[in-house]
C-alpha cells in the first residue's frame, strides 16, 4: 500500500479520529433549539460539504435567522469540548502515524471540518507531532467530492498526487481522493457501515482499522529478515 508513496493524507472525522458519533447528536440538539426534527437523510445530504458549506445549507434549508457565522460559532461551542475531552484516535491510528514518521513519509489532514475544530482536536491528541500540514474545505473553492482539498494538501507537501495515499471513510471523501488522482484506502467506521458495499467499490483498499496495516507490515519485515538470514 505504501510502495512508491511519499505522502499520506488523512480525512479527520471517522478516518483518523473516532468522532463521527457526535455529529448526529449535535444536529439533533441544534435543530431541536428551533423545534425542528432531524430529517432522516440529513447526514448523507451534507456528507463531504465543508464546514461553511454545511452552515449555508442549514441556514437555507431550515430558514434559520442566524447568520452563517453565527451558526458556525454555535456548532464550534457545541463540539470543541467533545473534541478536547471525548474524541480519541481510531484503533491503531497513532501507532500508524508513528510508523509513517519512522519512514520519513510526510503527512497531512484534509478535512471538511473547520480549522478551529481541528485545533481543538489537536490540542488534546497532540496531532502536531505527527501531521505536517492541515487543509480544510473552507480554504478551497469546492468541498468533497471535488478534489480541491486533496490537491492543495499535496501541493503543500510538495508531492505529486500519484505519490499520495489517502485515507477516507465515506463515499464523497473517497471520490475526492480519486478525483485528485490518488490511491485511496477506506477505513471502516460505524457511521458509514450501511454504505460498505459502495465504499469498497470506490476505494483501492479497505481496512477495519490501522492495526491491520501494522500487522501486515511487521509480518513482511519478519519474513524479509528470515529470508536474508537464509
Amino acid at each position: 500500500m505504501l510502495t512508491g508513496k511519499k505522502a499520506v493524507i488523512f480525512d479527520m472525522d471517522g478516518t483518523l479520529l473516532d468522532s463521527m458519533w457526535m455529529w448526529k447528536q449535535i444536529d439533533v440538539e441544534y435543530l431541536g433549539r428551533f423545534g425542528i426534527a432531524l430529517p432522516l437523510r440529513l447526514q448523507r445530504e451534507i456528507e463531504g460539504k465543508s464546514y461553511t458549506e454545511t452552515a449555508i445549507y442549514f441556514k437555507e434549508r431550515f430558514a434559520l435567522k442566524q447568520s452563517v457565522e453565527e451558526i458556525k460559532q454555535d456548532w464550534y461551542e457545541m463540539t470543541a469540548e467533545k473534541y478536547r475531552t471525548q474524541v480519541t484516535y481510531k484503533p491503531g491510528a497513532e501507532s500508524f502515524l508513528k510508523e509513517l514518521r519512522k519512514r520519513n513519509i510526510r503527512t497531512a489532514i484534509a478535512t471538511s471540518n473547520s480549522m478551529d475544530l481541528v485545533k481543538a482536536a489537536a490540542e488534546s491528541l497532540h496531532l502536531e507531532q505527527y501531521i505536517d500540514f492541515v487543509c480544510t474545505g473552507c480554504s478551497v473553492p469546492k468541498g468533497k467530492p471535488a478534489p480541491d482539498v486533496y490537491l492543495k494538501a499535496a501541493q503543500e507537501l510538495n508531492t505529486e498526487p500519484s505519490q499520495c495515499l489517502v485515507f477516507e471513510d465515506v463515499p464523497m471523501g473517497i471520490m475526492a481522493g480519486k478525483n485528485a488522482g490518488m490511491e485511496v484506502c477506506a477505513v471502516e467506521d460505524e457511521f458509514s457501515r450501511d454504505q460498505e458495499r459502495t465504499i469498497r467499490s470506490l476505494a483501492d483498499y479497505y481496512i477495519q482499522d490501522y492495526n491491520q496495516i501494522l500487522r501486515n507490515t511487521y509480518e513482511i519485515l519478519k519474513k524479509d529478515a528470515g529470508d536474508s538470514v537464509q
